[in-house]
């Protein structure tokens, strides 16, 4: 069985947009965006609702081409671009790009399908999504980079649920900027 992995950036009062949908406020070192890109590198298919595909998909396709690009946002871009994508949307997209395929049916049902099958770990991504794969019990492993930001408001790391979940913690690190990691896999 796949692992299916959920980690975002957030803040410190745990959401990972602005109110206004703004990421600005989580700007990564080097340090971190390293961390990011190896642990994208080790993901075999991402899983995106809509909203994160466009606002990944408004960047890192040709991110690599930018003057001044990393190293690390060269192979971030390259990644990206290379590695499989499924888009849950109920919204007709008119194309995609980017080794992606859309799903608009069930969207649980898919991810339980794709956690069955062969393959290496999945990452889900985009809060709506993420949402309802914890609510399916389908998530294994939680990977949470808190910035020392209060947003007070946003789109939600977390969703309500209707039951408990123990994890039991895997990594820890410190980054600069007071940014800090913690890994967990569910127990």
């Amino acid at each position: 069985m796949r692992k299916l992995v959920y980690g975002m950036n957030l803040s410190l009062d745990g959401y990972i947009t602005a109110p206004d949908g703004d990421l600005g406020w989580s700007e990564p070192s080097d340090e971190l965006f390293e961390w990011w890109l190896e642990r994208e590198q080790a993901i075999d298919l991402f899983l995106y609702g809509r909203k994160l595909w466009e606002t990944m998909g408004s960047h890192w396709p040709t991110a690599d081409e930018l003057p001044g690009a990393t190293p690390a946002e060269i192979a971030f871009a390259r990644n990206w671009r290379d590695t499989p994508k499924v888009l849950f949307t109920s919204t007709k997209v008119d194309e995609t790009r980017w080794n992606t395929r859309v799903a608009t049916g069930d969207a649980i049902a898919e991810i339980t399908r794709l956690k069955a099958g062969d393959g290496g770990p999945m990452r889900v991504g985009g809060p709506t999504l993420a949402a309802a794969a914890m609510r399916a019990g389908l998530v294994d492993e939680y990977e949470i980079v808190t910035h020392p930001v209060i947003l007070g408001g946003g789109a939600p790391f977390f969703t309500a649920l209707d039951s408990w979940v123990k994890l039991n913690l895997v990594e820890t690190r410190t980054l600069p900027g007071g940014v800090s990691m913690t890994r967990y896999e569910r127990g």
